[in-house]
This record gives structure tokens, C-alpha cells and sequence, in this order.
């Protein structure tokens, strides 16, 4: 595969939307976008504390077997290893033979950043990126199978990279799913560990939670001016982004609050939007999992 040589591209900083105040970054402080990407500081806590659960389920799944006891979820325990490469291996050939692939001559702007991206984490090695048919959905995610690694973008997600819209939250975007590989979040062996957390409350979903969080940290790193733009779209869809303000979503981490706001945010498999932006916002500490 092409090599890249890392290149860091400076963009001026971002419109405000009509009405709003210009959206402002607060001091970099701690988790300055201009460094390397940090991972937050929960994230390998938690990994640790998903391993342990899965192994836990893996020997009492072990030991139920050896009594005689033959539940489905004991045999879905047991046989994780095999259905997780066949998941993996059939969602990778569903890309290869359904999605449009970002080459220089077919969506070139989605391939740069691409590229741009894996130059700023200092990836040897640049993912594959495909675009498939969104159908009113915006979303995008990275996976792999193998030693393959890809990003896939929804075509209404991607839709937001064009002139007339906010190129710079698509970049910021790639640069989330492509940190996303570059944290690890795409191995074989982690998904492996994590298997068992999934289907446990909070645990599986914290640590999902705290590797959004570590996924943000790379997407503003490498394109901090996207990230009003890509809390927009994520919040209104591609079409009222711009009427998003940035600040004011920030603002309401500090006053949404309650039993049922933290009950969304603690089942959930990415932070709550309201505090995701105050994340991004406020780069003095890390995004709140709890």
C-alpha cells in the first residue's frame, strides 16, 4: 500500500452559523489538539476490567460444560472466538463487494483525508475507505478483518465534505474512524476480550464509551476546526449543521443534568452529545464517562 509522509495541514478556523457567535475552543491546557492523540484515561481500566468479565464468562462457560450443562449462551461463550472472525471476515467482504472505494480518481477528497489523517498518527499504513448507500442515515465506523484495516462512511455523512457544506467536520470525522484503528479499537484480539462486557450493563458500554472519547482526541487532532461541524451533524443531520451552535450544546453538559440524563449517557455507546462538545471544547480534561 502507498506510504504517506506525515504532513500536518493548518485550516483557518471555522464560520460561525447565522446567529451564532463564533464557536470558541477553550485554552489547551492538557489535551492540546496540537500534539499526538492521548487516549482517555479510563479507557484501559475499563479494557482491563472487560477482559477479566470475558474470561470470567469463558471458564464458567468451561466449567458448565464439564458438569453437563449445555446452555446457548454457554456455547456462544464458547464458540466467540469463531463467530467473531466470521462477523468481522463477512462485514469486510460486504464492503469490498458493496461499497465504493476512495481511490485518488473516485472520491479523491475522502482518500486524502484518509491519508492525511493516517500521516498525522504516524500509521505505517494507509486504511482502506468505502462509501456506501446512508438511505437518511449518518454515520460512519472502522473495522478490520485480518490484517486489513477500512473506514466506511455513509454517502449522507459523506455528503457534508462538500464545498457548500463544512469539509473540515468530514475530515474531523475520517480523523475520529481513523483513530479509532490507530488506538487499537479494530483488533481481533481486543473485540475478542471486550465479547462478554458487551452484553453486560455499563461495563461494555462505559468502555465503548471511553474509546469514543480517545477517537475524538484523533479527529480533533487532526482537524480541530471540524469538530463544531461534526457535533452539528451528528445533532441535526447534514442539512441544519450549520444552525447548530457548537457552544451552546458545550454549555448545556452543566445545566442537562439528572437522574435520567446520566441514565442515557451510562447505557449508551457513545457519550451523550451535550457532553461530547464540552469535551471538545474543553481541552483541560478528559470527557466525563459517568
Amino acid at each position: 500500500m502507498e506510504q504517506f509522509s506525515p504532513v500536518v495541514a493548518h485550516h483557518p478556523p471555522v464560520q460561525a452559523a447565522p446567529g451564532f457567535p463564533p464557536p470558541q475552543m477553550h485554552p489547551a491546557r492538557g489535551l492540546s489538539p496540537w500534539g499526538m492523540p492521548i487516549r482517555h484515561r479510563l479507557e484501559i481500566p475499563l479494557l482491563v476490567l472487560s477482559i477479566a468479565t470475558t474470561t470470567v464468562a469463558y471458564l464458567v462457560s468451561v466449567a458448565l460444560i464439564a458438569t453437563g450443562t449445555l446452555d446457548m449462551w454457554v456455547i456462544i461463550v464458547l464458540l466467540a472466538p469463531i463467530l467473531l472472525f466470521l462477523a468481522r471476515g463477512q462485514m469486510y467482504a460486504s464492503q469490498r463487494v458493496n461499497g465504493v472505494k476512495m481511490t485518488p480518481t473516485q472520491f479523491p477528497d475522502g482518500y486524502r483525508m484518509l491519508a492525511e489523517a493516517a500521516a498525522r498518527f504516524g500509521m505505517p499504513q494507509v486504511p482502506d475507505g468505502y462509501v456506501i448507500l446512508g438511505n437518511g442515515r449518518i454515520n460512519a465506523f472502522a473495522s478490520g478483518h485480518g490484517f486489513r484495516r477500512y473506514v466506511v462512511v455513509y454517502s449522507d455523512m459523506f455528503e457534508i465534505g462538500g464545498q457548500a457544506r463544512d469539509p473540515d467536520a468530514l475530515a474531523f470525522i475520517i480523523g475520529h474512524e481513523v483513530g479509532h484503528i490507530a488506538a487499537g479499537h479494530a483488533s481481533y484480539w481486543r473485540q475478542l476480550g471486550m465479547f462478554a462486557s458487551n452484553y453486560i450493563p455499563v461495563i461494555g458500554s462505559s468502555l465503548s464509551r471511553a474509546q469514543e472519547y480517545t477517537a475524538d482526541n484523533h479527529g480533533l487532532c487532526n482537524r480541530p476546526y471540524g469538530a463544531p461541524g461534526a457535533i452539528g451533524v451528528l445533532a441535526a443531520g447534514k442539512y441544519l449543521m450549520g444552525l447548530v451552535g457548537f457552544d451552546e450544546m458545550a454549555d448545556r453538559a452543566r445545566t442537562e443534568r439528572g437522574f435520567f440524563p446520566w441514565l442515557v449517557n451510562v447505557l449508551s455507546s457513545h457519550p451523550v452529545l451535550t457532553w461530547r462538545a464540552a469535551a471538545l471544547r474543553d481541552r483541560s480534561r478528559h470527557g466525563r464517562i459517568f
